[in-house]
């Protein structure tokens, strides 16, 4: 069934107008509740599809699909299957939600089959083999390099000519919904000799996407640009946790390291490539021209509106980032190509994580060190309070969605409560 919007689709499933979880996105997930044991399931509304009962029932017996492919602890599996065969489950699972199809809407296991959100756990989706962080906001690079070196030349020389990132910490990243414990490290004030040991004072989120490699690649080889998203499943949340002062103490001459590594949260839902196919957008342009192997003759950029909250300890969220994924100066296509153009080999549940996304705008910064600057201007939370980075206690939760022409597909969202140092 096409996704296209000028063939309007419609479901039988009680679906709110403002949901994430649509027809149009059936997004993939690993999920549990206090019945059932982990298992792979889509999204609907507030409902979830519980593909191994749909399995059992015969519903994909023409596929010839490997036995109990869906009770697993991830989607690894299902996606080294191929995208023809995720795409033809998901149109699947798509054709039975639709209004005038009654096999499923009819049939005697659909109470089975349809769970309730709310009572289900989700789990990792993916099992995690490396992770790579970018760094492909020009505004929030831009940014960056104003604060710390030469405002004049604020971005380093190398910036505009590949896309910068560094290999980070697969073992430490969670799913929304799991606390984070504010790091320890090494601080040093520029106005001290030495460095002291302690909980960081500098601890900041940044809103990011990630996408999910779906297909391995042997090492030696490349992926060009006009192939990548052939080995792109599908896109997360990201938030990519730091803490700033030991970040600054420490990324000279390596990089980031303990600043980053104790904690990354993720959505729980991916969102497939073939459900933001219709919201794809022209690309920022890149001056000066880039390297052959960086050039793309197709779109790869995408309009997705993002939003960061900060909800203090019994209080109510307050909003302090509206940003866009589209601003993205390198785009997806641009860092897989990068990324094996040495001969780095990728495998199935490899994530990349597109770096902050910010825009021109104060209020589009998608990290406290931009929207405070570095700590100078305090932002001000609905409640009255204020923030400069995060505090124990604080929830931070991001929200993302595309929508165009009537149909909207969005991600959820991902959140985490900041807990003391141990």
């Amino acid at each position: 069934m096409s996704d296209s919007p000028t063939n309007a689709l419609t479901t039988w499933v009680e679906v709110a107008k403002n949901s994430d979880f649509t027809i149009y996105n059936l997004p993939f997930g690993v999920f549990k509740n206090k019945k059932l044991s982990p298992r792979i399931g889509i999204a609907i509304g507030d409902k979830i599809v519980d593909l191994s009962i749909l399995d059992q029932e015969g519903f994909f017996s023409d596929m010839f699909l490997p036995e109990g492919i869906f009770l697993s602890e991830s989607l690894n599996d299902l996606i080294e299957l191929g995208k023809v065969t995720t795409k033809k489950i998901r149109e699947r699972v798509q054709d039975l939600l639709a209004a005038d199809n009654e096999k499923l809407r009819d049939h005697s296991a659909r109470g089975k089959v349809m769970l309730n959100r709310k009572e289900a756990t989700m789990l990792m989706p993916v099992k995690i083999g490396d992770y790579t962080d970018f760094y492909s906001s020009m505004e929030h690079a831009t940014n960056v390099g104003k604060m710390f070196r030469d405002p004049e030349n604020a971005l380093l020389p190398n910036w505009k000519h590949l896309p910068v990132g560094y290999h980070g910490r697969a073992s430490s990243i969670i799913p929304s919904g799991v606390p984070v414990i504010r790091p320890k490290g090494q601080t040093k004030d520029p106005e001290s000799g030495s460095p002291v040991f302690g909980p960081s004072k500098k601890l900041d989120f940044e809103l990011e996407l990630a996408f999910i490699t779906g297909k391995s690649t042997k090492l030696g080889d490349s992926v060009s640009t006009a192939d990548a998203e052939d080995y792109i499943f599908g896109f997360v949340l990201f938030n990519d946790w730091s803490a700033r002062d030991i970040q600054a103490w420490e990324y000279v001459p390596l990089g980031p390291f303990l600043g980053k590594s104790f904690a990354s949260s993720i959505s729980p839902w991916v969102v497939t490539l073939e459900a933001l196919e219709q919201f794809k957008v022209e690309s920022p342009v890149q001056e000066p021209d880039v390297l052959d192997y960086l050039k793309c003759e197709q779109s790869h950029s995408f309009d997705i509106h993002l939003e960061a909250y900060i909800q203090p300890e019994d209080e109510k969220s307050s909003k302090v980032c509206t940003s866009n994924f589209k601003n993205m100066y390198w785009n997806v296509a641009q860092q897989l190509a990068h990324h094996t153009v040495n001969g780095c080999n990728i495998n199935v549940g490899d994530m990349m994580a597109s770096g902050t996304i910010s825009g021109q705008e104060p209020d589009s910064f998608g990290s406290m060190l931009e929207l405070s600057w570095n700590g100078k201007n305090a932002v001000k939370l609905e409640s009255g309070t204020e923030r400069k980075f995060i505090e124990d206690g604080d929830t931070v939760i991001m929200k993302g969605f595309a929508e165009k022409d009537g149909v909207r597909v969005g991600f959820g969202e991902v959140k985490a409560k900041v807990l003391p140092a141990k």
